[in-house]
Protein backbone atom coordinates (compact mmCIF):
# COMPACT_ATOMS: atom_id res chain seq x y z
CA UNK A 1 0.00 0.00 0.00
CA UNK A 2 1.45 3.10 -1.03
CA UNK A 3 1.25 6.19 1.46
CA UNK A 4 -2.08 8.52 0.92
CA UNK A 5 -1.71 12.51 0.48
CA UNK A 6 -3.93 14.20 2.18
CA UNK A 7 -4.55 17.41 0.39
CA UNK A 8 -6.66 19.06 3.97
CA UNK A 9 -8.79 18.68 6.47
CA UNK A 10 -11.89 18.31 4.55
CA UNK A 11 -11.05 15.31 3.26
CA UNK A 12 -10.13 13.77 6.02
CA UNK A 13 -13.93 15.01 7.30
CA UNK A 14 -15.68 13.58 4.54
CA UNK A 15 -13.63 10.08 4.81
CA UNK A 16 -14.52 10.07 8.55
CA UNK A 17 -18.75 10.74 7.90
CA UNK A 18 -18.56 8.31 4.73
CA UNK A 19 -17.21 5.58 7.30
CA UNK A 20 -19.64 6.21 10.17
CA UNK A 21 -22.38 6.40 7.95
CA UNK A 22 -21.27 3.22 5.83
CA UNK A 23 -19.10 1.05 7.92
CA UNK A 24 -17.15 -0.89 5.50
CA UNK A 25 -19.31 0.07 2.48
CA UNK A 26 -17.71 3.45 2.68
CA UNK A 27 -15.04 2.70 0.21
CA UNK A 28 -17.32 1.44 -2.12
CA UNK A 29 -19.22 4.83 -1.72
CA UNK A 30 -16.67 7.10 -2.51
CA UNK A 31 -15.36 4.70 -5.67
CA UNK A 32 -18.56 5.19 -7.24
CA UNK A 33 -18.88 9.20 -6.30
CA UNK A 34 -15.19 9.50 -7.97
CA UNK A 35 -16.96 7.45 -11.10
CA UNK A 36 -19.69 9.73 -11.18
CA UNK A 37 -17.74 13.01 -11.22
CA UNK A 38 -15.93 11.25 -14.30
CA UNK A 39 -18.68 10.47 -16.01
CA UNK A 40 -19.91 13.78 -15.74
CA UNK A 41 -16.83 15.19 -16.88
CA UNK A 42 -15.83 16.42 -13.15
CA UNK A 43 -12.20 15.66 -12.98
CA UNK A 44 -11.42 18.06 -9.62
CA UNK A 45 -14.72 15.88 -7.97
CA UNK A 46 -13.11 12.82 -9.48
CA UNK A 47 -9.78 13.13 -8.02
CA UNK A 48 -10.88 14.75 -4.86
CA UNK A 49 -13.44 11.33 -4.38
CA UNK A 50 -10.65 8.56 -5.36
CA UNK A 51 -8.10 10.71 -2.49
CA UNK A 52 -10.76 10.24 0.14
CA UNK A 53 -11.24 6.09 -1.64
CA UNK A 54 -7.51 5.88 -0.63
CA UNK A 55 -7.61 7.29 2.49
CA UNK A 56 -10.83 5.73 3.68
CA UNK A 57 -9.01 2.31 2.86
CA UNK A 58 -5.49 3.48 4.76
CA UNK A 59 -8.01 4.13 7.26
CA UNK A 60 -9.06 0.59 7.41
CA UNK A 61 -5.89 -0.93 7.46
CA UNK A 62 -5.08 -2.47 10.64
CA UNK A 63 -0.91 -3.25 10.03
CA UNK A 64 1.13 -0.55 9.62
CA UNK A 65 3.09 0.16 6.52
CA UNK A 66 5.69 2.14 5.54
CA UNK A 67 7.86 4.14 7.51
CA UNK A 68 6.68 3.98 11.19
CA UNK A 69 7.92 7.16 13.49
Amino acid sequence: MLPTFIADRSAVDAAAELIAALGEDAVLEAAERAERSREAGNVRMFCRWRQIERLIDTLSCDEAFGTVH
